[in-house]
């Protein structure tokens, strides 16, 4: 078993895997804990669908780096979503619902109109559930994910406070000066670029796991929002770098394993919460 790891993590694409998974997994936690205490947290999975859209127009269109595409258009979505969420005729999850089907079917219809490779269901697959795209990522691509990713903790530990008022009391927020829109809507922006990033680690159907389960995890064992963020973000990375190693000493789905090792956590977690509560 050691053997096969330490050859494994030989090769330049395992480690940038779990250089990529780790960042991802942080990021992912730390806003889960925003998006779940607001209620919001299925977002996630809306943007997910929409990037998925997206990225079959990318595909038909035949441009080399996706990105430049995919990740424009899906924070726009993620704006969209808030703006409409806001409408008093149209509620959050209705406008998460309304966005996210949309975009998801016009993609797979577009795909299969005009798709010209030869394996659209190995595509669609692993577009949607990961399959090993994770371990077929470019150094550009890993640039490209620290970058991104360093951005959204760097600002997410700047504003933090901010961000603390806005998530547990919006009417005390406005009250003390905070722009509340614009703090929901930069929320809202970062979720769409983790969104994107986590696509190639997970897949588009398994994106909201990262988000939610580590949040919910911390709920069941702190009550205090920093405790509660740090312990997600800790969490979620272990899990993150579990899954890896599992699927590599296993041959199973990168994504899905990942997603396996949070549920499991959230399990243990739940028990150990359920014991503290009786004791």
């Amino acid at each position: 078993m050691f053997e096969k790891l330490s050859m494994s993590f030989s090769y330049p694409f395992v480690r940038y895997a779990l250089i990529v998974g780790v960042l991802i997994a942080l990021c992912a936690s730390v806003l889960g804990v925003t998006l779940v205490l607001k209620r919001y947290s299925f977002i996630g999975d809306g943007l997910s669908h929409v990037a998925f859209g997206v990225m079959a127009i990318a595909a038909v269109l035949g441009l080399s780096n996706e990105m430049l595409l995919v990740l424009p258009l899906t924070v726009i979505s993620a704006i969209l979503i808030l703006k409409s969420g806001q409408n008093t005729r149209i509620k959050g999850d209705a406008a998460i619902a309304m966005i996210s089907v949309s975009a998801m079917a016009f993609g797979y219809l577009l795909m299969n109109l005009f798709s010209t490779s030869t394996n659209l269901t190995g595509d669609v697959c692993s577009t949607l559930f990961g399959s090993m795209s994770i371990l077929t990522l470019s150094v550009r691509e890993v640039w490209l994910c620290v970058i991104l990713s360093v951005c959204v903790l760097t600002v997410y530990i700047l504003l933090y406070r901010k961000i603390f008022l806005v998530t547990f009391d919006e009417s005390f927020a406005r009250a003390s000066g905070i722009k509340v829109d614009r703090y929901n809507m930069l929320i809202a922006i970062m979720t769409a670029v983790i969104i994107v990033l986590a696509m190639n680690l997970v897949g588009s159907l398994l994106i909201s796991a990262l988000v939610i389960f580590p949040a919910l995890s911390a709920m069941r064992l702190f009550q205090s929002f920093g405790k509660v963020t740090v312990f997600a973000a800790l969490l979620s990375v272990v899990c993150t770098i579990l899954g890896i190693i599992v699927s590599i000493l296993a041959e199973t789905p990168v994504g899905s394993t990942i997603v396996a090792a949070d549920v499991l956590a959230f399990g243990i977690c739940y028990l150990i919460g359920a014991v503290k509560a009786r004791g």
